[in-house]
């Protein structure tokens, strides 16, 4: 609770640690589409499958894992809304602590 009474109820930044701590707990599938996504930026479900090679469910278990550590964003298709496209979550990021995260070098150490 701050100063004016209200309760703070947003999320803790996404720090460079953090960072670096989810991607090395994560499965290599979920490093994986980490990695088709730096170079994509952004993607359907179908798309990762078909430029992953993982499977359908492998491919959704990777994406709901990245999603658990704050490192996806998604949104619905514009041209298909059944569908949702998701990219590394690059606005989580700018608001993180360390904003040179950016440049990916956690990733490219992991991966």
């Amino acid at each position: 609770m701050d100063a004016s009474g209200s309760t703070d109820t947003s999320e803790p930044y996404l720090t460079r640690e953090h960072a670096t701590d989810a991607l090395l707990n994560l499965p290599p599938s979920a490093k994986l589409i980490v990695k088709v996504l730096k170079y994509n930026e952004t993607m359907t479900q179908g798309q990762l499958v078909e430029e992953s090679l993982l499977p359908d469910r492998t491919v959704r278990y990777a994406l709901n894992r990245l999603d658990d550590e704050g490192l996806l964003h998604s949104e619905f298709s514009l041209t298909d809304a059944r569908k949702r496209c998701y990219s590394l979550d690059l606005e989580y990021l700018k608001s993180c602590e360390y904003p040179s995260i950016l440049n990916y070098s956690s990733i490219n150490l992991i991966l």
